[in-house]
């Protein structure tokens, strides 16, 4: 669970609830009740009225409630454009799920934001390769998540084959195409692959902790272009 929506979940357990303890919440939010008293400290120090204290409990003052969500009509313009380029160049499962956010949003906004949401002049045309392109991204997305251990074949440009177990770490979008971050085990390095060149993709039980030294902090120290924004290169990436 990301922190912000803990945060949330946290606010309307308390909005439930007369008092709950450390415990308590810990329990609901499938967290140490160390981090519960974190995030508590935390709320308290943006403003929500959270009464009590570490080891003893907590309540929520009545009457508080979260403030809606407001958006610019440049906001929302934003968020229209990166709607519609997840539906033009992302994997399906991630675009319907765009689909889905962007209608909960139109049914809470203002008849005129509403508008300007869906009258968005900004496009972000997909071509003939966008669905190629993305193909295995929605498989690379879950082993990212989940920190698993992937397994594909590889055919670089040249036409060379090979076999790889990698650890993805990111993927990232170069506009004509998608690569993804990974620590090579095959190689013993950094190296970028592109899913478009993936075949025989399987997502193996083997799991990795980027607290063992491979993440993807140290692919992007590994490429000082990267982080200054030079270039269009890809680091180490197997053609």
């Amino acid at each position: 669970m990301r922190r912000a929506d803990r945060l949330f979940q946290l606010v309307q357990t308390l909005r439930t609830r007369r008092f709950a303890t450390g415990q308590q919440l810990a329990t609901t939010l499938g967290v140490s009740k160390r981090t519960v008293y974190r995030d508590v400290a935390d709320l308290v120090g943006s403003g929500v009225p959270i009464r009590g204290e570490a080891g003893v409990g907590y309540q929520l003052e009545r009457g508080f409630e979260l403030p809606p969500l407001r958006f610019t009509s440049e906001e929302l313009e934003g968020l229209a454009l990166g709607a519609r380029f997840v539906s033009a160049w992302g994997d399906p499962e991630l675009a319907a799920a765009v689909g889905t956010a962007m209608t909960k949003i139109e049914a809470v906004i203002p008849d005129a934001l509403r508008r300007a949401l869906l009258d968005t002049p900004l496009f972000t045309p997909g071509f003939e390769r966008a669905a190629e392109m993305a193909a295995n991204v929605g498989v690379l997305r879950r082993a990212i998540a989940e920190r698993r251990v992937i397994h594909f074949g590889y055919t670089r440009g040249d036409g060379q084959r090979s076999q790889r177990d990698v650890r993805p770490l990111g993927l990232y979008f170069w506009g004509r195409s998608w690569t993804v971050a990974a620590w090579c085990e095959l190689r013993a390095d950094y190296r970028s692959f592109r899913p478009d060149m993936m075949d025989e993709l399987v997502v193996l039980d083997r799991t990795f902790d980027p607290g063992e030294g491979y993440n993807l902090d140290q692919f992007i120290e590994g490429a000082e272009w990267l982080r200054e924004g030079r270039g269009t290169r890809t680091p180490g990436l197997e053609r």
